[in-house]
Order: C-alpha cells, then sequence, then structure tokens
C-alpha cells in the first residue's frame, strides 16, 4: 500500500502548481458557468451548431461529424464594453487524433454557422487551437473578412481524458493564453477589441467545466474545483485521499463527506458529515483517527462537498459543488453481453465482466432457466474476468451469473440474461426507453418457430419476472401475426415492466423483463413521424397546412424534395420542421397550421403550459414569431414572442407560453381544434421578409 505520507507530499505538489492559475483579487466577474444548473446555462449559451448538453455538471459537446462546433456566451450576457478580460475554464477532450479545444474570442456578428465561414466575407473573429494538428501545436488567429493571419505557434498536446486548465488574457493591446500554468503566447495584437468570446470544439467530443470570464485584476472564481478523485469515478480502495483545487478567495475549507446525497448538499456545520475546517485543500478518508475510520465499503457511493471560506469577505462561505465517488461492489459488475441485450451472434461469443472488488476466483452459470441459474450451485471456476461458452443455439434465452471469490467470502452475483438470433424480440417501445406516450401500444417480433407468446405487463418488475399464467400479470396468448398489446392509458412518469413468453409445441421459454418510463407531458407533436411517402399522406406537409396556393400566406413547411423534414438541425429526436417564411409583396405574415386528433383536451392532467423549442437562420428577417391555437368555432388566440426578432435567434430556444394566456382571450382549452405557427403580422399589415425556422418538440407541461 502506497503511505498516506506520500500521497498527501504528492497531492500537495500538484495542487500548488494547479493553484497558480487563480490569482485572488476582487475582480468583476463579467461572466461565469458552473453548469450545474442546465436550465439556467441554457439561457447563458448560444448553440451554433454542434450537440451541447449541460448535464453531470459539465458542458458535453458531443458531436464529431463537423470540424465546426461553437457555443457563444449569448448576447443577453455579453456587453462589448468588455475589452479587457480573463478568460478562464476546465477542459477535458474525449476525442484522440484530430480534435482541438479552440477558444472564440472577440467574435463579431454574424457568428460563422459552418466551418468554411471562418473565412467568409463576413465573418471578424479571433481563435486559439490549443491541441491541434493532431494534438501537437498552440496556435491563435485573427480572422478578417476572408483574410486570416496565425499571430503565434508553440508547441502543445493536451491529455485526452484528463482535465486541463485554460486561460486566455486579452488587453487592448496583447492577448496571451496559457494551458496548465505554461505560457503558450503572448502577443500584440489587437485590429479591433469588441466582440463576444466562446468555445468551439474542432470534430472533437469534450467536456468544459467552470467557464469565467472576468475583468482586469486578477482571478474571480470562488468555489472549489478539479476534485480528485474525479467526479463519479470509480475508486478501487477502501481509503481515499480527497483533493481540490481552492476558490480564488479562499482561506480556509469546510469539508463535508457521507454516503447519502442529500444529507451532504444540505449539511451545515453543526451535521454529522461534517468533517472540520481546515487550511489544507486535501483529505484522508477511511483510516482509524479519519472520517469512516473502519475503512470505506465495496458497493458504496460516497458524495462530498467542499465550501470555500474567507471570514472578511461578506460571501462567505462560498457553497461548493455536490461531487461522488464509488467504491466498487464485491459482486462482479458491467456485464459483456450487457443485460438485456439482443440476438447476440450464437458463434464466438466471450461472455466477460469487471471483476467485484477484490475478486481472486470467479465462478460461471450459465443456461435457458432464469431459476435454475439464479439457484446452481457448483458452477465452472475460471480465473479471468472472461469465459468462452462455445457455439451457443440459435433462438434461445441464456441467463448467466458470476459469483465472486476474494480469498475470504463468495459473493453471489445477478443473473443477467440475453437472447440468440431468431428469439422474440425487438420490442417497442425499446428496452429502457423513456418519454413513452401515454396510449402506447406494445409491439415485438416473434419467436421463428414459435406458436404463440404469452405476454406479461406491469409496474412491478419483480412480479413480472415471476408472473405465471394465474398472476394478475398475465395479459393473455396473443397468436402468431398479433405481436402486440393494448395497455391501455398509461399513467405519467412512471416505470412499467413486460414479458414475453415464446410458446412452442414442447414448452415455453420465458423472456427477458423490458420496461420503459412514460413522458410527465403531452406531446403534440415531435416531428419524428413523419416520412417521405406523400402518396401514403405521410409527409410533414400533408399534416402542418403552410400557404401554398394562398395569397395572403407566404410559408412553406418542409423542403421541395425529399427529405421534406430537417434531419440535421433538431431539437431532439432525427427530425425537426423546417418553416420557411416571405413576408414581402404585400404577403404579410407567413403561418402553418395543424389540425389536432390529440391531444385536444388541453386541461388534462393539470396541463398549464405550452412549451415548443425553436430555432432561427442566419441572415433571417427580423420577422415576429407567433403561436395561435382555435377551437372549430370562433376567432384564434393568439401569442406573440417577447422578442421581436425571434427569427433572428439562430440556436435552439425554448418557448414556455401559459395556456391561460389562450384562455384570456376565449379559447376553450378542454376541445382545442388546432395549433398554428407563424411569423409576421397575423393582421398583414407588417412589412418583413424572408428566412427559415425550424420548429421541435412542442408539448403540454403542468406548471
Amino acid at each position: 500500500m502506497i503511505s498516506k505520507r506520500f500521497v498527501t507530499i504528492e497531492i500537495v505538489t500538484t495542487l500548488f502548481v494547479i493553484s497558480l492559475f487563480f490569482s485572488p483579487a476582487n475582480a468583476q466577474i463579467y461572466f461565469s458557468d458552473d453548469f450545474e444548473n442546465p436550465a439556467e446555462s441554457e439561457t447563458k449559451w448560444e448553440v451554433i451548431t454542434g450537440e451541447w448538453e449541460v448535464a453531470d455538471g459539465v458542458y458535453h459537446q458531443l458531436s464529431t461529424a463537423s470540424p465546426w462546433l461553437a457555443s457563444m456566451v449569448a448576447w443577453d450576457h455579453w456587453n462589448n464594453n468588455w475589452e479587457e478580460y480573463t478568460i478562464e475554464f476546465m477542459v477535458k477532450p474525449l476525442t484522440e487524433g484530430d480534435a482541438p479545444v479552440n477558444v472564440l474570442f472577440r467574435v463579431r456578428d454574424p457568428v460563422p454557422v459552418e466551418w468554411a465561414d471562418r473565412n467568409g466575407p463576413s465573418t471578424q473573429m479571433y481563435r486559439w487551437i490549443i491541441n491541434g494538428w493532431t494534438n501537437t501545436e498552440s496556435r491563435p488567429y485573427m480572422y478578417n473578412r476572408g483574410s486570416s493571419v496565425m499571430l503565434a505557434q508553440t508547441n502543445n498536446s493536451l491529455i485526452v481524458g484528463n482535465w486541463h486548465h485554460i486561460k486566455l488574457v486579452v488587453t487592448k493591446t496583447t492577448i496571451a493564453g496559457f494551458v496548465d500554468d505554461v505560457e503558450m503566447f503572448n502577443v500584440e495584437h489587437a485590429e479591433w477589441t469588441d466582440g463576444r468570446v466562446g468555445l468551439h470544439a474542432y470534430s472533437g467530443m469534450m467536456d468544459f467545466d467552470n467557464f469565467v470570464v472576468y475583468g482586469p485584476g486578477g482571478g474571480g472564481f470562488p468555489k472549489a474545483s478539479l476534485p480528485d478523485p474525479a467526479d463519479g469515478a470509480l475508486h478501487p480502495d477502501t481509503w481515499v485521499n480527497l483533493s481540490w483545487a481552492p476558490g480564488d478567495f479562499a482561506v480556509s475549507h469546510d469539508v463535508y463527506l457521507g454516503d447519502n446525497l442529500s444529507g451532504v448538499e444540505n449539511a451545515t456545520r453543526d451535521s454529522d458529515v461534517f468533517c472540520g475546517n481546515q487550511a489544507e485543500t486535501f483529505y484522508i478518508a477511511g483510516f482509524p483517527g479519519y472520517a469512516f475510520p473502519d475503512g470505506l465499503v465495496a458497493g458504496t457511493t460516497y458524495y462530498w462537498r467542499i465550501d470555500e471560506v474567507n471570514d472578511v469577505d461578506p460571501n462567505s462561505p462560498w457553497k461548493g459543488d455536490v461531487w461522488s465517488f464509488s467504491i466498487p461492489p464485491k459482486t462482479a459488475y458491467y456485464p459483456d453481453p450487457a443485460d438485456g441485450a439482443e440476438f447476440v451472434g450464437p458463434d464466438d461469443v466471450t461472455l466477460s465482466w469487471t471483476a467485484g472488488f477484490g475478486a481472486k476466483m470467479h465462478t460461471i452459470y450459465l443456461g435457458n432457466d432464469y431459476d435454475e441459474v439464479s439457484n446452481a450451485t457448483g458452477g465452472i471456476p475460471v480465473g479471468m474476468a472472461s469465459y468462452d461458452p462455445g457455439t451457443l443455439e440459435s433462438e434461445k434465452i441464456y441467463y448467466w451469473r458470476v459469483d465472486e471469490f476474494d480469498g475470504i467470502a463468495t459473493y453471489k452475483g445477478d443473473v443477467w440474461g440475453f437472447t440468440t438470433p431468431s428469439a422474440a424480440g425487438a420490442p417497442q417501445p425499446a428496452n429502457g426507453a423513456v418519454e413513452v406516450g401515454h396510449s402506447q401500444m406494445l409491439n415485438w417480433t416473434p419467436a421463428d418457430s414459435a406458436t404463440s407468446h404469452q405476454i406479461y405487463f406491469g409496474m412491478d418488475k419483480e412480479a413480472v419476472k415471476n408472473a405465471t399464467t394465474d398472476s394478475p400479470e398475465y395479459k393473455g396468448n396473443k397468436a402468431l401475426g398479433s405481436e402486440s398489446y393494448d395497455p391501455g392509458q398509461l399513467a405519467w412518469h412512471t416505470s412499467y415492466y413486460w414479458r414475453v413468453d415464446a410458446v412452442y409445441s414442447t414448452n415455453t421459454v420465458k423472456g427477458l423483463v423490458w420496461s420503459f418510463t412514460t413522458a410527465d407531458y403531452l406531446l403534440v407533436d415531435d416531428f419524428e413521424g413523419y416520412t417521405d411517402d406523400d402518396t401514403a399522406g405521410e409527409a410533414i406537409w400533408q399534416a402542418w397546412i403552410d400557404g401554398y396556393g394562398i395569397a395572403d400566406n407566404g410559408a412553406q413547411v418542409g423542403y421541395l424534395m425529399p427529405p421534406y423534414a430537417e434531419q440535421t438541425i433538431v431539437h431532439g429526436g432525427s427530425q425537426s420542421m423546417p418553416l420557411l417564411f416571405t413576408n414581402e409583396a404585400g404577403v404579410g405574415n407567413s403561418e402553418a397550421s395543424f389540425m389536432l386528433t390529440s391531444p385536444r383536451d388541453w386541461t388534462t392532467e393539470g396541463v398549464g403550459e405550452l412549451s415548443l423549442w425553436f430555432r432561427g437562420n442566419y441572415g433571417n428577417a427580423a420577422d415576429p414569431l407567433y403561436v395561435a391555437i382555435a377551437n372549430s368555432t370562433g376567432a384564434p388566440a393568439i401569442v406573440a414572442h417577447s422578442d421581436a426578432e425571434a427569427a433572428k435567434i439562430y440556436s435552439w430556444k425554448k418557448w414556455v407560453i401559459p395556456l391561460q394566456s389562450f384562455a384570456d382571450q376565449g379559447i376553450n382549452l378542454t376541445n382545442v381544434d388546432s395549433i398554428a405557427i407563424g411569423l409576421g403580422s397575423k393582421a398583414g399589415a407588417a412589412v418583413g421578409g424572408t428566412g427559415t425556422i425550424y420548429i421541435d418538440d412542442i408539448r403540454l407541461y403542468r406548471p
């Protein structure tokens, strides 16, 4: 075992180097985001292109398809008077090869929306490429209306999977960049000094955290950061040396540690998870004389929080984020094939798993009967965390279990299952699906040789798994050709479980348990069901009626040639609705309308808000955006977006409209007949322009 003294010295040295990035001073914070609140972050950033997602306390860029994956600080959170500032953030590259991290600054609108636009005739921006040219170089560039200038060139690389600290100091005359406290460049250059800042991930996936922009004079991020072990990590030991980077103004640190999330999140100094106040930026646990003196427990998740303290600052203490780490279980985990995997090839299958904590020997059980595998003894001992079962049979369900022995005790494993080709499978909704509708048919593909299928359904997983034909979960026998079941109206935001057994002439094969979770909203339209088959009436423009052939309506839904729906610029799923508008030559508004079949009662389940996502496009006219709903008779009720230039917002924005806004205009919400989305003036008086917006995920929520 590594000595505590050695680990402590190593951590202190590392954190001393890291702390050099932060310059304690009372500088003004212009902008900051720790990405702990997704709804708040959503308002702070303008996504230009790419798959940006706030989750797990970081800003994820999940796309590799395009080299131009950009997200800018939103105009609402930026001021062009900020001409001198420092940008600091953490980044963890996730893609090997040529996938550099980029900082964008002094970016004047319009922001480039495609890679080729960086040298476009309208583009003006500075860009620092941090680990470019296959992770070997750092280069700052200036792009100015079709020309580009490289300002410096330095050797530089980032370790994929590790967090790195980035710092860029911008003044009216100079720019200087630092990576992990090493200066990459310091040059005089300021063709212009205004413009926003942002992030650009070139053709790669990466995570960003603790993004801050502050004024001249020093650092300005008050919270602890850089947890070690990393947030969510597996820590394979029964003791731990927690460490962190201090906030800019901290003099000491309050340490909280426990095995209950809410207990740590809400803890104060008088709680039993408070470990004390200290000057050091590390804390040991799992030894006698420390927290958890009997050692950390296998299979347990621990939560910790660092509050930064400076008694002379009235803002102190600064409550920290809650981080976690887990001790691996004594049992085997992470099976491959995964539990519930379907149609696993019967040839050359190797079963593998991650060994339980401290395991020295593994015993494997494999068979076609769940109960037999669960209760079996005397399995096959193996020394490695893998097993080759040989060629398996097709049209079978296999169950397997791994027991782990650590030299002292044996730990019985969970029973996992998978199917081979030709077995019953391909469930719809898919196994594990979320946000499933409340009127959902269950469907599956039959086993090739089965004569029929028995279906089981319920809200209790164990009950469904163990049900027989005498159980209330049994929902009947389905003949071949009728592989579907209607469960009726489903509850909101509820998990359901179901099982399909294959019936043969000689026996019945018990199926895997599948699950899905229903949505916490009513779906108006997510645009996923439309196809390019207009002969069958399935095209998007056949459901959303536009202005084709109507003199005073300049709308066009979908594209003229397939694919009719937009399949790249989407908010959720794989399709959105492109709505082209032409408000000129006497046309004052462009509108697309949709006749409702369900839901028509916009009061059911206590819904009170209409939600939709929209995104404008570069070059759009600044036409107002509105939504109108109507009953079968009477005038529609209209609500306009608060931003009169909404059509020019070229990042996905969520628009939430209280349904009372429509009811106040006389609409009967219990029987809504249609919804329309338009741009321009419903009265037809405004002089507008042209453009394209995208609409996605129209839903009804409870307030």
